[in-house]
């Protein structure tokens, strides 16, 4: 990590393992510049980490709908992106906050306040949050997939914005 100053990097056990192209050469990945991970203009998610793979899995699954799911990877907390998030919320005004983390004092409430506070009257819906059971975390594998969110209820959460307004 390139920065001069202290820099703390969490990361996601989920990502351990998985393979995805690589660019050549030396190339770094900017701080505080949130990914538009993938376009569209029904619905928002915004996450990070492992969480955007899941994100992804249920994005597809739903373009089977014809709801288009637009994803946000955060890629740093502090700073924060909000521009981008607030764009692609504007756009399709609805959304969904996605976390691994807890719901309660997590970076889902942040960035659910953080929509509200800022396109309360454009939204068509409620943002949704959907983050780790209220738990203290497992040692067990079994339990901690248990814990963290899904892909299926990702697919509930857009399907509940969905009935809320019609889609899109």
């Amino acid at each position: 990590i390139r920065d001069p100053n202290p820099v703390l990097c969490f990361e996601s056990h989920h990502l351990y393992g998985q393979r995805g192209p690589v660019p050549e050469g030396d190339y770094t990945v900017p701080i505080g510049v949130a990914a538009v991970r993938r376009e569209a203009k029904d619905l928002t998610i915004v996450t990070c980490g492992g969480m955007v793979l899941k994100a992804d899995a249920a994005a597809e699954a739903l373009k089977e709908k014809g709801i288009e799911v637009e994803i946000i990877d955060l890629r740093s907390l502090a700073p924060l992106d909000k521009d981008t998030i607030l764009q692609s919320v504007a756009k399709t005004k609805r959304a969904i906050v996605l976390d691994e983390g807890p719901m309660i004092g997590g970076i889902s409430a942040e960035m659910a306040a953080l929509i509200q506070e800022n396109l309360f009257s454009d939204l068509k819906g409620p943002v949704v949050r959907i983050a780790a059971q209220p738990i203290p975390p497992p040692h067990s594998p079994p339990l901690v997939d248990a814990m963290i969110p899904d892909v299926d209820q990702v697919i509930d959460a857009v399907m509940r914005l969905a009935e809320g307004g019609k889609l899109p």
